[in-house]
């Protein structure tokens, strides 16, 4: 045991020697002083630190570690003691360097963590080689208290405070190490002071420690010669931080350790051993150690105090600094902007002026622009923003019109008569009477044939592919200029209306062009007239006021019919115009749709007709054969009977009284391989099996007629989980004790998986409703499979000598939701993981009609600590019967309150459940009300697509009607968070009524 460890530590001999110690009077550091922080505590007197200046060697460390030991590859062969390896943490799953201090077993090493003193027993595989450029001394440092020794008659208790009391004086602190000595194994002996106190005075005032006696002129105290093993066994375990592996670290990276590896044992979970509880950063407070009216511990607590206030008003003036830089910056931005509006203003004012002298020109100058611009227009055209695109659009719809073909109505009626044949002979229970089913239904095929194969031909000469590909660039081309259609009626009215409206716009524009021409004919003759009034070498005489007419008329004129012709093409249409040209858009892409619709439709026939043919050739005028199955069912029997008699031959010598160990284990091997050939076998009937039910299904439905020995019915009913082969004695079952409250549990392997076996104990009337509810839950699963959110079945067979049936699923060990809780509690970003996992899990069966009714902790399993899935139920309970059962999740139960009321299960009772279990974790607590609210309770597909579950990095297709959904949701959750508190008192209390 630890305690005894370190009792016989410290009972060692009373003698003390100082051969392990090297002076250091006459060194140059002797008496030097460094700056440290405590981070393992190993006894009273001896310890682990980090220099301060070191702390962000740690951080490179760190850095490089989880860089390189991920790709790193184990240590094989001998471990070299003198060598760095990277070890893999298992409290933070985190690499750390760490040395090898003893080889245990073939698997396990005692290592311990050279940057930070504590150690722990690793698996070989988690140790790895790491390159030379981290092979460098460790950065921490293990330290002796001068001048102290422990008792050789101390108790294990009062050796376990004094651990304690250290670590509370220096765990995680910075304090000044006064450097007097150096022992040969490194540890450096020094005088230990936190501010004004001296730690190794208060140890020794504390009566954890005594002074060593002195033998020569120096204070140097004894230094004990210890096995390695000894001194570190009592220290295992103590976590080491993951701050070097976060960005929002602290000030020094330093282990958060235990203190006592006895108080870790007193805290351990006695349901999982090996996992340690943290202890508690508050139990070191000083004050746990009742050290009364020590005046200089006090101090500490004052100086501490001192410390927290001084760093909350350095936040405050920070804080305070900012605001005014804000300020500052914000009177120094208006000042700007008002002396930008005064130039603003001032050159608006300069413009105007200079605008009054030159408006002739400005106004020729702007008309010259609107010009560049109409040119611009009436060269490339504006035929699309009156219809045309729409215009050849019905063209092409009109011309290559597709029709119906003339081959598919006949065969349509041929295929009715054909599957109408098909399913008498699926009703059929007796075979003579199938037989005659079966004759007419091959009469029926030959028809079916021949009209198939006039289907082909014609489809193949109508260039299908073609004009399916015409109509989708058609519709991608409109859809690209005018986005969603409206749904509306097919009226021929409305493209009569367009063709109306189409015409008049096009007289309009044309009357508006005429006189824009017009104008610019009239303006350009008044410039002719100008240049003949002003020029001198002209003798015709002409009076001004009749050759210059009015040229700002002229202008206005000119301006008002190019801005006219510019409106119509650049400016919106009005609502009326956007109404037919929306409506007759609507129509053309109903007729695309529905002309699309009919390809398809044809499409889908000609590739079940391709597909009939190719069958009916393999199949002509016969059935197929089941041979292939009968002939694995004949192999799996003769295996398994092999694995009977090796079973009977392996305990046979295993009870005799002279056992053969060889001769034993070559039987075990010989079982296992068995085992494994009959499990390969399963899998090819199960194969076989869906073949012939694919078979069944499409064209064969007489096969579980013809051949009741096969089961082919029973397992199609099953949904392809029931197995006629597998029987319970055939596995290397153990029994699960500890879970086989309620029915037998046993855990088995197969093909290198884990399985369970959960045995249900049936009767005639409830075998048919397990297998019934099982492959509904299976089909449900098979949607999806791994993200279905479902635990998967793998098979489910029936015991041949006792009423039961056993469901074969996969195992998770300690997986559950409320073991894992009770352990290491998951974070909040695998939470909202898992947590979305169980409600894909709910939608999965929702979705299938299906109610869980008795979900809880216990059935919610969290996979790798990230992937949430929802386990089976007991498949011989009915709904009501699940949901009767009255779960509690702490002092919270998991029956909503329409059950307590004797209101049948629903979705929503499986959603309130599930909201009781999102308790733990303050993300996700936002959909509480909306979960546990009766009126109006949330699906389990508006929780997937909930604020809290959108994770980060990940880019999601926006949809509208889901977001407006739960909008409403979010408005309401203000109202209803006020009685959230009230309303789980009540629930809590068995109160809840319909209205919280």
């Amino acid at each position: 045991m630890w305690g005894q460890g370190h009792f016989s530590r410290a009972s060692a001999t009373e003698s003390v020697s100082f051969s392990g110690v090297v002076q250091m009077d006459e060194d140059t550091h002797y008496d030097k002083v460094e700056d440290v922080v405590g981070s393992h505590i190993e006894d009273a007197v001896t310890f682990w630190a980090q220099s301060i200046s070191r702390n962000k060697d740690i951080m490179k460390i760190g850095c490089s570690l989880s860089e390189v030991c991920p790709q790193a590859s184990s240590v094989l062969g001998n471990l070299d003691p003198n060598k760095i390896y990277g070890g893999l943490f298992s409290e933070d799953q985190c690499w750390y360097r760490c040395k090898v201090l003893k080889i245990i077993s073939v698997e396990k090493c005692l290592v311990r963590y050279i940057d930070y003193g504590n150690t722990e027993i690793l698996n070989r595989s988690d140790i790895v080689e790491i390159p030379l450029e981290l092979q460098f001394s460790s950065v921490a440092k293990k330290y002796k208290l001068w001048g102290l020794h422990i008792p050789s008659n101390q108790e294990v208790t009062q050796f376990d405070q004094g651990t304690t009391f250290l670590g509370s004086l220096i765990f995680e602190k910075e304090i000044k190490m006064r450097i007097k000595a150096t022992s040969e194994d490194g540890t450096v002996i020094a005088q230990a002071e936190y501010g004004s106190v001296d730690i190794g005075e208060e140890v020794f005032k504390k009566g954890f420690a005594e002074k060593c006696r002195l033998t020569s002129r120096t204070d140097i105290c004894e230094e004990k010669k210890l096995d390695p093993g000894q001194l570190v066994l009592g220290n295992l375990k103590s976590p080491i931080p993951l701050w070097g592996h976060r960005s929002n670290q602290s000030n020094f990276s330093r282990p958060k350790g235990h203190l006592s590896e006895k108080m870790t044992l007193d805290l351990k979970d006695e349901t999982d051993a090996g996992n340690l509880i943290t202890f508690p950063k508050e139990s070191l407070a000083v004050g746990d150690f009742n050290l009364g009216s020590n005046v200089s511990l006090e101090k500490i607590k004052q100086d501490q105090k001192l410390i927290e206030e001084n760093e909350k008003l350095k936040t405050e003036k920070d804080a305070l600094l900012e605001s005014y830089k804000a300020l500052e910056l914000k009177v120094e931005q208006i000042a700007q902007e008002l002396q930008q509006e005064k130039a603003a203003a001032v050159d608006l004012t300069n413009h105007l002026e200079s605008t009054l002298k030159t408006c002739i020109d400005t106004r020729m100058k702007n008309l010259a622009a609107k010009m560049e611009i109409l040119k611009e227009m009436r060269h490339v055209g504006i035929s699309v923003r009156f219809g045309k695109d729409l215009s050849d659009a019905i063209q092409v719809l009109d011309e290559g019109c597709f029709t119906t073909p003339a081959s598919l109505n006949g065969l349509e009626i041929i295929w009715a008569e054909y599957n109408l044949a098909q399913e008498n002979i699926k009703t059929c229970e007796y075979v003579n009477e199938g037989n005659i089913l079966i004759a007419q239904r091959n009469e029926m095929q030959q028809k079916l044939y021949m009209s198939v194969e006039d289907f082909i031909l014609e489809v193949d000469e109508s260039s299908l592919n073609k004009r399916l590909k015409t109509l989708q660039d058609l519709s991608v081309s409109l859809e690209a200029v005018y986005g969603q259609a409206k749904e509306g009626a097919n009226s021929d009215e409305i493209l009569k209306k367009f063709y109306d409206w189409k015409c008049d716009k096009r007289e309009e524009f044309t009357n508006v062009r005429s006189e824009t021409d017009a104008s610019l004919q009239r303006l350009v003759a008044w410039f002719q007239r100008t240049l003949k009034v002003f020029d001198l070498s002209m003798e015709e005489s002409l009076i001004s006021e009749d050759a210059m007419d009015n040229i700002d008329e002229i202008l206005e004129k000119t301006e008002s019919s190019v801005c006219k012709e510019l409106e119509i093409a650049l400016v919106d249409q009005g609502d009326a115009d956007k109404e037919i040209i929306l409506n007759t858009y609507s129509q053309v892409l109903q007729k695309i749709r529905s002309e699309e619709r009919l390809i398809a439709t044809v499409q889908a026939k000609y590739k079940d007709s391709i597909e009939f043919k190719k069958q009916l050739i393999e199949y002509l005028n016969k059935s197929p054969s089941v041979d292939h199955l009968l002939s694995i069912k004949k192999t799996l029997k003769s295996l398994k009977a092999r694995l009977r008699w090796k079973l009977v031959e392996k305990n046979n010598l295993e009870e005799s009284d002279d056992p053969d160990g060889s001769q034993i284990e070559k039987i075990k091997e010989e079982i296992t391989q068995l085992r494994n050939n009959v499990f390969q076998e399963i899998y090819h009937e199960r194969e076989e099996y869906e073949m012939l039910t694919s078979l069944a299904q499409k064209w064969f439905p007489e096969l579980p007629l013809l051949h009741p020995e096969i089961g082919l019915l029973k397992y199609m009913n099953s949904g392809g989980l029931l197995t006629m082969s597998l029987e319970r004695d055939l596995l290397d079952a153990e029994p699960m004790k500890e879970l086989s409250s309620k029915r037998p549990l046993v855990r088995s392997e197969v093909n290198g998986q884990i399985i369970l076996l959960k045995g249900y104990s049936v009767d005639v009337d409830t075998e048919a409703k397990v297998i019934e509810r099982a492959a509904t839950y299976h089909r449900a699963w098979r949607e999806a499979e791994e993200d279905s959110g479902l635990l998967p079945l793998i098979f489910l067979f029936l015991c041949k000598s006792d009423p039961m049936a056993y469901l074969m699923v996969p195992y998770y060990p300690r997986a559950n939701l409320s073991a894992v809780q009770a352990s290491m509690p998951l974070n909040s970003e695998e939470t909202l993981k898992v947590m979305k996992g169980v409600a894909q899990g709910l939608h999965t069966l929702h979705k299938a009609d299906i109610i869980h009714g008795s979900l809880h902790q216990n059935n919610v399993f969290a996979v790798n600590r990230e992937q949430g899935i929802v386990g089976d139920f007991d498949f011989t309970k009915s709904v009501s019967q699940r949901a009767s059962v009255n779960m509690m999740v702490g002092d919270l139960s998991l029956m909503s309150p329409e059950l307590k009321m004797g209101k049948p299960a629903s979705p929503g009772s499986d959603l309130y459940a599930y909201g009781c279990l999102l308790l733990w974790d303050d993300k996700v607590k936002s959909l509480l009300c909306s979960l546990i609210y009766y009126r109006r309770s949330m699906t389990a597909e508006q929780v997937l697509n909930a604020e809290c579950f959108l994770m980060p990095k990940e880019k999601s297709v926006p949809n509208p009607e889901k977001d407006t959904e739960y909008t409403l949701y979010k408005k309401e959750e203000e109202i209803k968070m006020e009685n959230l508190d009230k309303c789980m008192e009540k629930t809590r209390n068995g109160e809840a009524n319909f209205d919280c």
